[in-house]
This record gives C-alpha cells, sequence and structure tokens, in this order.
C-alpha cells in the first residue's frame, strides 16, 4: 500500500497550513520518486536482456561475454583424455605422392654388419608441403597485318574464353571466395595476391574482379530465387547491416538443398512478396516478427519462445516469474520428445500424442498469462495464444522442425562478414554478397567444392557460353 492510500485530503484538511504544504511537498516528492525508480528498474532491465532471456541475435553478444555452463568439476587437465580414439591424417597411396624416398639402414645397429634386402612393409612417413606459388602469365601477341590489295589492317581477335582484362578465371574465382566465403577485405584480398600469389594487385582490380564473379553467378542466383516458390518448408531470418549510409537488411531462405540470401533496403512483407511470389503455398519457420502473419502457414521457433519464457522468468513481478518458470518446464519437455522423435525411438503418431497434454497445459497457461496484470507478459501471451496454431505446425508437416536453427545458422555467416566489413557500399557491393553467399551456402548444402563452381562459372562467362546452374533446386 503506497503512502498516498495511506494519507487522506481529510487528514490533510485537519493540520495547520504550514504543515498542509509540507505534507503535499512531500507527497509530491515521493511521487516524483517512484517515478523515476520505475523508470530507472525499465532500464536496468533492458540493460539485461540478452540473446538468451529475448530476440535479441546471438551476435549482438560477444563469444567470450557468455557465461560456462555449470557443471561439477572433474579434476581432469584440458585436451585429449588417456585411452581416447586416436584421430591422425589418413595417408595417401605412394602413386598419389610427388616422390617416394626409399631409407634403408646401412648397418645393424647392434653389431654393426652391413644389411641388404627390402622390408615388404616399410613404415611409412608422409609430409605434406605446399609448392612454390608462381602466376601462370600467358601472353598473347595480336599481330596486325596490312591487306596487300586494298591496304585496310586486320588484328588478330583473341581465342575464346580469354578475358579482355588481366585476371584469369580461378584468379577471379579466388578473390571472390576470399571476400565472400573467406570474409576478407578488399585491401587485404590486394595483399595476398601480391604477397602469396605473386601478382600486382590494387583495390580496384579487386572490385573489378568482384564484379565479374557477380556476373558469372547471377543466372545461378536467379535460378534460386526462382525455385523459392516452389517449396514446400523453407527457414527464413533476416538480420540488419548497412548499404553506404543507408540501413539494409540481410535475408536468408533455406530450403531442403539450397540456401538464398537477398540483401534488401527492408526488412517489410513486400521482401517476402517479391521472392516468394503469390504461388507459395508452403510452411514457414521463422520468429515472431510481424511481416510474416501474413503467410497461412507459420512454424514459431520454440528456441526463440524459450528466450521469451526465460524473460518472464527473470521479471521481478511474481506472477510473470512463476509462469515464465512453468512455460520453461514445458518447453524443456517438448524438446525431449522431439530428441526422442530425431533419434527414431518414436515415430511421428507417438510424438503427436505425446505433445498433446502438454499443448493443453501450454495453453492454459497462456490463458493465466492472458488475465496477468504485468503488461509485458500479458501481451506476449496474448499474442501466443492467438495465433496458438502457429505453435504446434511440426506435428502435423514432415520436414517441419520447432526452430528456426537452419535460417539463424546460415545467416551467421553473413552477420560475421557484416560485422568485420560494416556492410556494402553500394547495391553492386550488396548483389556480390548475396549472390557469393547464396553459392558458397548451396555448395556446402549440397556436398559441391564451391570454388570450382565459382571458376566453372566465371570460365563460361570469359567463353561466352551458356552459364553455369545448378542440376537440382527442387
Amino acid at each position: 500500500m503506497s503512502q498516498k492510500m495511506l494519507i487522506t485530503e481529510e487528514m490533510i484538511a485537519r493540520q495547520p497550513p504550514e504543515a498542509q504544504a509540507i505534507i503535499r511537498f512531500l507527497l509530491a516528492r515521493v511521487a516524483e520518486q517512484d517515478r523515476r525508480i520505475r523508470a530507472l528498474e525499465a532500464e536496468v532491465a533492458a540493460l539485461k536482456k540478452t540473446p538468451r532471456n529475448s530476440s535479441l541475435p546471438p551476435s549482438t553478444e560477444h563469444p567470450h561475454a557468455k557465461p560456462a555452463p555449470p557443471r561439477e568439476k572433474t579434476g581432469r587437465k584440458l585436451g585429449g583424455q588417456p585411452g581416447h580414439p586416436k584421430h591422425e591424417r589418413a595417408l595417401v597411396p605412394p602413386e598419389q605422392c610427388a616422390s617416394v624416398e626409399q631409407l634403408k639402414p646401412q648397418a645393424c645397429r647392434r653389431c654393426g654388419e652391413q644389411l641388404s634386402g627390402s622390408d615388404p612393409e616399410p613404415l611409412r612417413h608422409q609430409v605434406w608441403e605446399l609448392p612454390e606459388i608462381k602466376p601462370l602469365i600467358t601472353e598473347y601477341q595480336q599481330h596486325r597485318l596490312t591487306c596487300p590489295c586494298c591496304q585496310t589492317t586486320t588484328c588478330a581477335a583473341l581465342p575464346a574464353g580469354v578475358p579482355q582484362g588481366q585476371s584469369g578465371p580461378r584468379l577471379v574465382a579466388t578473390c571472390g571466395v576470399l571476400m565472400a566465403g573467406c570474409r576478407q577485405s578488399k585491401s587485404q584480398v590486394a595483399w595476398l595476391c601480391e604477397t602469396l600469389f605473386g601478382i600486382p594487385c590494387s583495390t580496384g582490380l579487386v572490385v573489378k574482379m568482384q564484379k565479374l564473379a557477380t556476373q558469372a553467378l547471377q543466372p545461378a542466383y536467379h535460378q534460386l530465387c526462382r525455385a523459392l516458390p516452389s517449396q514446400r518448408e523453407l527457414n527464413i531470418d533476416e538480420s540488419p547491416t548497412k548499404e553506404g549510409r543507408l540501413k539494409a537488411w540481410t535475408w536468408a531462405f533455406v530450403a531442403r538443398n539450397f540456401t538464398v540470401f537477398a540483401v534488401r533496403p527492408s526488412r517489410g512483407a513486400q521482401v517476402l512478396d517479391d521472392l516468394l511470389t503469390d504461388r507459395f503455398s508452403g510452411v514457414i519457420m521463422c520468429d515472431r516478427a510481424k511481416m510474416y502473419f501474413r503467410c497461412d502457414l507459420l512454424q514459431w521457433c520454440w528456441a526463440h519462445l524459450k528466450r521469451d519464457f526465460q524473460a518472464m522468468a527473470e521479471r521481478p513481478y511474481a506472477a510473470a516469474k512463476r509462469l515464465g518458470t512453468q512455460l520453461l518446464e514445458q518447453t524443456k519437455c517438448l524438446f525431449e520428445k522431439w530428441r526422442q522423435f530425431l533419434a527414431g525411438t518414436i515415430s511421428r503418431r507417438v510424438l503427436k500424442s505425446r505433445v498433446s497434454p502438454l499443448r493443453d497445459e501450454v495453453e492454459r497457461l497462456l490463458k493465466v498469462g492472458f488475465r496477468c496484470r504485468h503488461s509485458p507478459t500479458a501481451g506476449t501471451c496474448t499474442e501466443l495464444l492467438h495465433h496458438r496454431q502457429w505453435l504446434w505446425t511440426f506435428l502435423d508437416y514432415d520436414h517441419v522442425v520447432p526452430t528456426n536453427n537452419a535460417a539463424e545458422r546460415a545467416l551467421r555467416h553473413g552477420v560475421i562478414w557484416r560485422k568485420l566489413s560494416f556492410g556494402t557500399k553500394s547495391a553492386s557491393g550488396s548483389r556480390f554478397v548475396e549472390t557469393l553467399l547464396s553459392v558458397i551456402e548451396t555448395c556446402r548444402q549440397q556436398k559441391r567444392e564451391a570454388f570450382d563452381f565459382v571458376t566453372q562459372a566465371v570460365e563460361r562467362l570469359f567463353g561466352g557460353r551458356r552459364p553455369k546452374l545448378f542440376p537440382n533446386t527442387t
């Protein structure tokens, strides 16, 4: 009960005028202090938000800031333990070695007697080394000859596949993969070309090669984009970035065997309309962002929900703390049953039957939270209750999972790239990022060599042949 309720106007009116003025002054000060305390509590609560108790992306927290999980000390030293399985690089066949040196002892190590013969199973010791890197420079001398009849000068054309510039396909592919796959800056790529490869290079030349790589891979990228609307399920996530001085967003659309990145100036639903079109009728696994609400079939990520429930459990309001703790317990049970399904110990039908009572309990708790007097808790529970069908879509559709981890893992590479590069400077740079990231991640999913794919695409561009495409995007 507050002091305002204890000190009524009738009580104040019975006091002398001087005392009334003092009482009213003190009550005003108390009200001001209460307001400041509430504002500071809200500020402290906001500062306590982490990726583990809110919808903040994991990339917003430094990895060293994460507390170590509580566990009992074993007394063992760090590293491999005695008796653990040995892991070593397998030996390659001798015919694949650049050279094989036969090493035979000359004399017995005990008595000094001369030795001869060969060991049918000698000990094999292989040493891996890099060859000396020297650039391959091909000079094309284009002769200009004059016609003896009409005196017209004719110059020989470059052979098919020879670029007009000084950068060959493998060099263009290497620089592209270094920037997009290895997250190196243009100045670092230029330095690597000069120091490691012995190729004179500048940041301007790196930009030219970046544009060539984008041009060569654009057909493959558009092929992946056209395949998005026909997918039965998609994991989608987005993260802020920069394009010049403007704010932009990096989107990740993860299908079963390919991934599409898109850098767009908006986080709105227009991006979904442009890429998915009105032909998409599958399931989207995502967080609770509003732009997804226009889609018919959603699966809300339970990893995000777990963080929301953790935030409830950490609030100072008793009802919210109790409700968050109970919802966390139900989330833990849900993940245990899902792991049983992934391990193959239960079928999807059994999973659905075992989740049914858990589903009823979660919805009962959300109804309790709907009536909670703590507005943030009530707001979260109201939204979840209103769209509760999107919590359980994974029970009715194959290949739909209760989390959005696939999109978050794919997007992490783009997030780290953005943190190192601070975004792109132009629309051309954004096209390079989305195209190369899409190709590299798709090659990983399809177990292809990304460098070989990029090299072949650039070779086809220089040769004027049909562009390199992915053979399977269904």
